[in-house]
């Protein structure tokens, strides 16, 4: 049983951009757009990996990881919020919004630590080339991949036993869709508590894979500069450069989302800035990996151009 003040709250209204109409609309078309190419994307990029037999190599594992990851969370909140750009004040259930808000933060921690994983794979690749196949054996791929499962599921879990019961009444959250800080700030809570509670979940899950994949990124490259050809150096950093452009665009959102001073408001900015990596994101990822990736290419043309010659 909930508390009286859980169970008379029955729905949340989302403000999004209910003042703005006319920004209501460019906000529709411009985010159907990023939905369509980051769902056709990511899963172009989950059937060729898995379609292809050139790209079953622990690199393109993770990355059909995270490519599902993404097509998750492109597909937890943003129809949603595409589909309330036609309401005023739209409304979403109590439960179908914690729903929303636990899935978000379960896979975009389990991202996280995904990319720290994908930055050891990196490393394992240019500074133990003779050992690669050792160091990064399937059975190793696979643990990795289910301790970043496991650590996502437990943050979660966590976060569900620690969620507010108590709102005062307050339904309104000042977002598109249903997310963690905004929903925190309804409660009857201690700011202070909020903060810190945020700051340390945000310490935990993205500050430390962060660290990580920047010490990990500076041993590689100082393996990177000791080789002595200009044209295995080239090859190298460009094996890393689709990896540092999503970590930096991921990593850099979530930062300045969680590690600024908390407010009880959210600002418009704010609400943007949580756009980028729930939206923006997903759909660059698949965009850096297959425009600047010759096996993904050939991958494409092998997979689908068999299929229209026959």
């Amino acid at each position: 049983m909930g508390t009286p003040n859980e169970t008379m709250l029955t729905e949340f209204i989302l403000i999004g951009l209910s003042g703005h109409p006319q920004a209501q609309a460019v906000f529709f078309s411009c985010f159907l757009v990023v939905y369509l190419i980051s769902t056709l994307g990511n899963g172009l990029m989950v059937v060729l990996i898995i379609a292809d037999t050139h790209l079953h190599s622990p690199m393109y594992f993770f990355l059909c990881i995270l490519s599902t990851i993404d097509l998750i969370i492109s597909n937890s909140g943003l129809p949603g919020a595409l589909v309330n750009c036609f309401f005023y004040m739209p409304t979403i259930s109590f439960y179908r919004c914690l729903v929303q808000i636990y899935v978000g933060v379960l896979f975009v921690v389990m991202e996280c630590t995904l990319l720290a994983a994908m930055a050891y794979d990196r490393f394992a690749a240019i500074c133990r080339p003779l050992r690669y196949t050792q160091i990064m054996s399937w059975r190793v791929c696979s643990g990795l991949v289910s301790f970043c499962v496991v650590h996502a599921s437990v943050n979660t879990l966590i976060n569900i036993l620690l969620r507010p019961t108590n709102f005062c009444g307050r339904n309104v959250l000042n977002h598109f869709a249903c997310e963690l800080q905004s929903f925190f700030n309804l409660a009857c809570l201690n700011t202070r508590v909020t903060e810190l509670y945020m700051h340390l979940s945000t310490f935990v899950n993205v500050a430390v894979p962060f660290v990580f994949i920047i010490v990990t990124y500076g041993r590689i490259g100082l393996a990177i500069l000791r080789i002595r050809s200009t044209q295995g150096r080239k090859k190298a950093f460009s094996t890393c450069s689709s990896h540092l452009t999503v970590v930096t665009i991921f990593y850099g959102t979530l930062l300045i989302m969680y590690l600024k001073p908390q407010q009880k408001s959210i600002s418009d900015q704010d609400k943007v800035i949580s756009l980028l990596y729930g939206v923006l994101t997903p759909m660059v990822n698949p965009l850096i990996y297959s425009l600047r990736n010759r096996d993904v290419k050939g991958a494409f043309w092998r997979v689908f151009g068999r299929k229209m010659s026959s």
